[in-house]
């Protein structure tokens, strides 16, 4: 007679499934693939920070001169003005990030500081390239007026869409009276208008084309067009400064954007324009927004563009005043801060630089 088989032993039943032992396999399995997934290809709503490329101001980048200036006698330069910049990487995934954040050099930012709601990075990009270009007219602007024997005139540099100047003026006529008031400078337009009300007709005189024209124009209200409410007439036009000189200063740099890149423009444009050099042999990077006045203004990024100026060899670094404490805190080994606040101000440091005189740290 034969013994029955103990209970939970035998052969399994025809068509069981899995065992629990391995559906918890299989679900371990199939997370862990799905994790993988995730990490290897969602991109996670943040962008990376980390240092840039750094750029010779008084070099050539894809075999173009950085900045040039023809029609004027130039000089020669020696040693490097560099910019720097900083690499701001969108699309990351949840593993790059981890990558990027492990390796020390990098940074980790939600998206939507650099990014608002439905801006794409074309968007962002256009915005950069106005950015960077207004810091190119400004650098133009403030070395020529450092150098103090360049004339100046004011142009209408933007104009607001369906506002009274829109109907008589274009984007760079120069504007040389308003409301019978000269305009030598961009500050003066504003003044012009003060005391007249919304609907009184002023006078502009303006040249287009190289013709002087004069026209009446009838002021509007601000808040009707999107600016802010004053008492004055609106008359809708960005006024700026530009160089009114016989020659040509071209900045040339590809894939660059914002207004940081103003400070070093402007010194390399002093620096082909006098005798003599800046830079003297030194290797020596710099950071700052300018104005066209020459005052230098604070900066994002300043950690990242430390790092990326002394792997590129710079051994003295122009800080804005205003970034100095931030500089401090994260300076690297052999780089020499300097404190700087205007155009002039870093002219002068370099020069005692050069000549082996104390210079202003932070």
């Amino acid at each position: 007679m034969t013994p029955p088989a103990p209970r939970g032993e035998g052969p399994p039943a025809p068509g069981r499934g899995l065992t629990r032992r391995g559906w918890t396999v299989l679900v371990g399995v199939v997370l862990t693939v799905a994790f993988l997934v995730v990490g290897l290809a969602v991109p996670i709503p943040y962008v990376s920070l980390g240092p840039g490329p750094t750029y010779d101001t008084l070099g050539e980048a894809q075999d173009v001169q950085i900045v040039s200036v023809d029609g004027e006698q130039t000089y020669p330069t020696s040693g490097q003005l560099r910019m720097v910049t900083v690499s701001v990487n969108d699309e990351i995934t949840l593993f790059g990030a981890l990558g990027l954040w492990i390796s020390g050099r990098y940074a980790l930012a939600p998206r939507e500081e650099y990014f608002r709601p439905g801006e794409t990075e074309e968007d962002i990009d256009k915005q950069n390239t106005k950015l960077f270009q207004d810091s190119q007219s400004n650098a133009e602007v403030a070395a020529l007026r450092y150098l103090g024997k360049y004339p100046m005139k004011v142009i209408a540099q933007e104009i607001t869409s369906g506002a009274p100047a829109d109907k008589v003026l274009a984007p760079g006529d120069r504007l040389v009276r308003v409301n019978g008031k000269a305009v030598s400078t961009a500050a003066d337009v504003r003044p012009a208008l003060a005391g007249t009300t919304p609907g009184q007709s002023v006078e502009i005189v303006f040249q287009h084309d190289g013709q002087e024209k004069t026209a009446t124009v009838t002021l509007g209200r601000a808040a009707d067009f999107g600016a802010e409410d004053r008492a004055e007439g609106f008359l809708g036009l960005g006024p700026a400064d530009r160089p009114d000189v016989p020659f040509k200063i071209s900045i040339s740099l590809e894939n660059v954007g914002g207004p940081s890149a103003g400070l070093m423009f402007s010194l390399a444009i002093v620096d082909r324009l006098t005798p003599g050099d800046l830079a003297s042999d030194h290797v020596i990077a710099g950071t700052g927004e300018i104005d066209a006045d020459g005052n230098v203004g604070r900066i994002g990024g300043i950690p990242f563009k430390l790092v990326g100026a002394r792997e590129a060899g710079v051994t003295t670094f122009l800080v804005p005043a205003d970034n100095c404490e931030e500089a401090r805190s994260n300076v690297p080994d052999g780089l020499q801060l300097i404190k700087v606040a205007t155009l002039s101000d870093a002219v002068a440091q370099l020069d005692n630089l050069k000549a082996g005189r104390p210079t202003r740290g932070c």
